[in-house]
């Protein structure tokens, strides 16, 4: 599958940053330019909580949004 905006929400919003969160039938969204087609949403130093592979074996998934150019989205598992 592909990112679906509808399945990206806000969950709060403060000081220049998101709190998202996207649910997806997909068991990865750290491809090449997944979120892409959100670029002009997100922002660097956002996070995505993901709820991954809805369909098979769910999973959730802590993102940060790590960099923006020229509309290429990167983004990074967040680890404590």
């Amino acid at each position: 599958m592909s990112f679906k905006s509808s399945d990206l929400s806000v969950l709060a919003y403060a000081n220049n940053f998101t709190l998202w969160h996207y649910t997806t039938v997909d068991a990865d969204v750290t491809g090449t330019g997944y979120f892409n087609v959100a670029s002009d949403m997100l922002r660097e130093r956002d996070l995505i909580i993901t709820s991954l592979d809805t369909d098979g074996t769910p999973s959730t998934v802590f993102y940060i949004v790590t960099d923006i150019t020229d509309g290429v989205v990167s983004v990074s598992a967040f680890t404590a």
